[in-house]
């Protein structure tokens, strides 16, 4: 008998310990396969955020000046998308402007990390609307009419620029996505709130 129960014994050990070694191997490949995925998923995200959105135009940032002028100044694309600017800018906190804005204002937003939408009169009535609904609960957002833009309905960020088909156009929201705060802002936390209001 005490043969058989010192066997016994032996056996649920070798049970145990078999169990243990199988249960802890299992926790340490899957923590391996978790790791292995989030690095895979944290690569994907960062090749994403680096990737333009299909169809903008960007500028080099580097090219693009900052400083600020008192005076009106010639931007070379239409709406401007960066270089110098006044030292107040548009107040872009969600904000909807009905009349056109001063672009020197508007590039200063740009600089704090806002995406400025901008339509002219061929724009549809449902897509202005549609898009100043998005606008309106957007932090870091602007929206105004350009008539002399070469689009009806157009995105800028610092130093870049898309032209969307309508205002359920899927490139709008990326670009909101990407761009509102993005990681081409360079003063990024910079106020939106309490610059001018109107032109």
């Amino acid at each position: 008998m005490r043969r058989a129960e010192q066997a016994r014994e032996r056996r649920n050990r070798v049970i145990t310990v078999t169990a243990g070694t199988v249960i802890v191997a299992a926790l340490i490949g899957f923590g391996a396969y978790a790791i292995d995925s989030a690095n895979d998923k944290e690569a994907q995200n960062s090749a994403a955020a680096k990737k333009p959105v299909r169809g903008e135009t960007t500028w080099d940032a580097k090219k693009l000046g900052r400083d600020h002028v008192a005076k009106s100044v010639a931007y070379p694309m239409t709406p401007p998308v960066g270089g110098d600017h006044h030292q107040a800018w548009m107040t872009c906190d969600a904000s909807v402007y009905k009349q056109e804005i001063p672009n020197e204002n508007a590039v200063h937003s740009l600089e704090h990390g806002a995406v400025w939408v901008t339509y002219n009169d061929k724009a549809p009535d449902a897509d202005v609307k549609k898009l100043g609904d998005k606008v309106a609960t957007t932090p870091y957002s602007l929206m105004s009419p350009v008539a002399k833009q070469r689009s009806p309905l157009m995105l800028s960020a610092w130093g870049h620029q898309l032209t969307v088909d309508s205002a359920a156009d899927p490139r709008g929201a990326e670009f909101f996505s990407k761009y509102v705060q993005g990681a081409q802002t360079p003063e990024p936390g910079a106020a939106c709130t309490g610059g001018v209001d109107s032109a």
